[in-house]
């Protein structure tokens, strides 16, 4: 049974729950949209495109309020570039208007940060340079055919001669859960596999609060390395539906909704 290339979502949804795993990857059940994801591409979007900006007007007197208002203007396009998407949501505009004002209270939070890195860069450069400067690669690709697996990141940054990963997150809490690390651990692997050093650290942006990050080490990678051995292990040998267990938890069904496959798991009986 030949190995199935896995991403960091999948491995965290197969030590979540073997069974959601199953049903998700192997059996390929439909899945729900949801406003968090939804809102999350939109806001990942907005970020990535930021940085395509025309500096041709900024001036040193009104860059800050420049930008602030540039990205502000972004977030309201791809709010209505993804029209359709939040159209099958099945939402009230009074049931996404407080989502839309969190994305934006996020992006200018982020907006923040970046105007303190840009600022750091404006002392003997012009905005165009600064700018250039700071400028990530942004949702880059990457692929290990040795391990078999693929991922997406999100911000790849060279501050002095050091490599940084950033993920962004639009969640509630900034907390760096084991599910985080392990997805920045295969972040490392992938990109010491491509480029032969590791990056200097990685991180996770929490866009409500701050930027969260951790020195890179060997320990942390030979652990993403054991990982993904354990699902290939596993999901290379049966895919039975009776091998994929079950993992009972609050994240089957909690008061605001539902794994998206409760009710084929029945997890409850």
């Amino acid at each position: 049974m030949a190995k199935r290339v896995e991403s960091p979502s999948s491995i965290n949804t197969f030590k979540q729950c073997k069974r959601k795993y199953y049903y998700n990857y192997i059996k390929k059940l439909p899945t729900q949209g949801s406003i968090h994801c939804v809102r999350g591409n939109i806001v990942h979007s907005t970020l990535e495109n930021f940085y395509d900006l025309d500096l041709r007007n900024f001036t040193l007197d009104s860059y800050p309020t420049q930008f602030k208002i540039s990205l502000q203007k972004e977030l309201i396009y791809q709010w209505g570039k993804y029209k359709k998407e939040l159209s099958e949501l099945n939402m009230s505009k009074e049931e996404l208007k407080p989502f839309f004002e969190k994305s934006m209270m996020m992006v200018l939070n982020w907006s923040d940060h970046f105007l303190g890195e840009l600022n750091s860069k404006l002392v003997n450069s012009s905005i165009e340079e600064a700018f250039k400067a700071i400028t990530p690669i942004r949702e880059k690709e990457y692929k290990s055919e040795k391990h078999s697996i693929r991922g997406f990141i999100d911000s790849i940054h060279n501050k002095d001669g050091e490599i940084h990963i950033i993920d962004y997150k639009t969640n509630n809490k900034a907390e760096m859960k084991q599910s985080i690390k392990l997805q920045l651990a295969i972040y490392a692997l992938l990109y010491e596999e491509t480029h032969g050093i590791l990056p200097d650290k990685v991180g996770a942006f929490f866009l409500k609060y701050k930027p969260h990050m951790i020195e890179v080490n060997k320990f942390m990678v030979e652990e993403a390395i054991r990982e993904i051995d354990a699902v290939h292990t596993h999901t290379s040998t049966s895919e039975l539906e009776e091998d994929y267990t079950r993992t009972v938890t609050g994240l089957c069904k909690w008061a605001t909704g539902q794994c998206d496959f409760y009710d084929t798991c029945k997890p409850r009986g």
